[in-house]
């Protein structure tokens, strides 16, 4: 029934009243047991992510809850607590003799309890992390190995909130 309601809306133009439709429509097959678990499942994360596609505020505000879960999450596991240096060792020079050196770079630590672990410093690595993160790019930081699987799950779920509020935008716009 609201399929057909709003295909009527469509072909009167009425964009606004579609989209209300629209609403309908994807609410009655959220809650209908004529489609299989999976797919009413699926129909409930699209409804709370971002209320099917049509309100960005819903979408937006879950970027803003992942952005700031993902810097404290770096702050206190992800940056570490002292930058690593490469550090390059060698043979001094003998006549006729080869000269081998080696580069070794430390693996990123964190040291100290949680509650020193919130230094404006550190908080200001992780935010450019996850600002980073949002638009798929790598920060090029060096993290722990908490902190790049933090940063790694950044990469996955923010930019969809970000694109599920740019469509819903989108769809306001062309209201």
């Amino acid at each position: 029934m609201y399929r057909q309601l709003r295909k009527a809306r469509e072909d009167s133009k009425d964009e606004p009243g579609a989209a209300d439709f629209y609403y309908g429509e994807m609410a009655m097959r959220r809650h209908s047991f004529g489609y299989r678990h999976a797919e009413r499942w699926l129909l409930q994360a699209y409804w709370l992510l971002s209320g099917y596609g049509l309100r960005a505020a819903r979408a937006l505000a879950w970027l803003v809850t992942a952005v700031i879960i993902s810097i404290f999450a770096l702050t206190l596991w992800g940056v570490p607590t002292s930058d690593t240096r490469a550090e390059t060792t060698g043979t001094l020079p003998v006549a006729g003799q080869r000269i081998s050196l080696s580069t070794d770079t430390a693996p990123p630590t964190l040291t100290g309890p949680l509650t020193e672990r919130i230094t404006g410093e550190r908080v200001e690595k992780a935010v450019q992390v996850v600002i980073n993160s949002v638009i798929f790019r790598a920060s090029g930081q060096s993290l722990t190995t908490t902190g790049t699987y933090i940063e790694m799950t950044s990469r996955l779920i923010e930019p969809g909130f970000l694109a599920l509020a740019l469509l819903a935008v989108r769809g306001r716009i062309r209201r």
